[in-house]
């Protein structure tokens, strides 16, 4: 595993921003963090020249460089970036850094203080992603790509694992403890051969069938299955198992069990599902939990799991640790 398979804590679609830049004379600084690879179409062009689905600057005449700052849509530790170059070939920056901040609230940002270098000075390669490890142990809001002088580029994907605040988890109102942006992680999974089960907990609805979790046509008499870790121990008071965009696909039917004291516990016995359909189910919530195993029969897919419910002191605790961890 690669820190390319964590998830991108910056992408539009988890509700990253690129809140500011110094220059976009000839391409939009939103198109760095659209999700999917950036597209091209040779002579295509608009008032500013060659259309490119990335951000790209002027040609700078001055000292100095080119800068954009991004809010992630999940705060925490940063593992590692990509500069994406592609289709910028004679017009790309050589080199680059980034900068990450913390930030409480929700500063504008000029206000965006205690910048810290996390990717020192790198030459870049153009039409190519540019991947670089990030070793720096802290939880951040917002990264500053530097490019130096100028030049496009074309995706900047922030990598890591995501960090809640403690404050929002503990403020009394359920919980989605599978949620990655609240720290949850798929663990496992018996098949992904159409999409990540990293999608089945990612915030907000899948707009598209892509945009959940597709196993392969099973041939044998197993089924399907992914672990979800939770963000911290809790009780799951109720499910959400969405066949959303999943018309001749669904799975016919799921079961959930939870590990308690390194044994699995059915939460929902196995139940028939719906294509296309947003499905709730009240659980028994006896069980301190912090692990849970979905099932699907055979196979399939399945756009959204939500497990919501309370953080047990033991999950106050851990979300409190990891907090103070990785808080600079």
């Amino acid at each position: 595993m690669t820190f390319q398979d964590l998830p991108d804590l910056a992408v539009r679609t988890v509700g990253g921003s690129v809140v500011a830049a110094n220059d976009e004379t000839f391409a939009e600084r939103e198109n760095l963090i659209k999700a999917g690879p950036a597209g091209y179409s040779s002579y295509t062009f608009g008032h500013k020249g060659q259309v490119y689905d990335g951000w790209e600057t002027r040609r700078r005449r001055t000292e100095g460089h080119d800068w954009a700052v991004i809010r992630l849509g999940m705060p925490g530790v940063i593992h590692g970036v990509v500069i994406d170059t592609a289709h910028f070939k004679g017009n790309y920056p050589p080199y680059a850094t980034v900068e990450a901040c913390a930030a409480e609230g929700y500063p504008a940002p000029e206000e965006l203080t205690g910048w810290v270098e996390i990717l020192p000075r790198v030459e870049l390669k153009g039409d190519a992603e540019n991947p670089f490890p990030v070793e720096v142990p802290s939880r951040f809001t917002h990264v500053r790509l530097n490019i130096f002088p100028d030049g496009g580029v074309a995706r900047l994907r922030v990598h890591g694992s995501p960090v809640a605040d403690p404050k929002l988890l503990a403020a009394g109102l359920p919980v989605d403890l599978a949620a990655l942006e609240n720290g949850a992680v798929v663990e496992d999974c018996s098949n992904m051969f159409y999409s990540s089960p990293s999608n089945l907990i990612s915030p907000g609805q899948a707009e598209v069938m892509g945009a959940g979790w597709e196993t392969a046509r099973r041939r044998d008499d197993g089924n399907d299955w992914v672990t979800v870790r939770l963000c911290a121990p809790g009780r799951i008071k109720v499910a959400e198992l969405d066949t959303t965009h999943f018309v001749g696909n669904a799975p016919g039917w799921a079961m959930l069990t939870g590990e308690v004291d390194g044994e699995w516990v059915p939460l929902l016995a196995r139940t028939p599902l719906q294509p296309d359909t947003r499905h709730r189910f009240v659980l028994h919530e006896g069980f301190e939990v912090a692990r849970v195993r979905l099932d699907v029969f055979p196979d399939g897919g399945m756009a959204r799991l939500r497990l919501y419910g309370k953080l047990s002191k033991a999950g106050k605790a851990a979300i409190a640790d990891r907090w103070a961890a990785t808080t600079v």
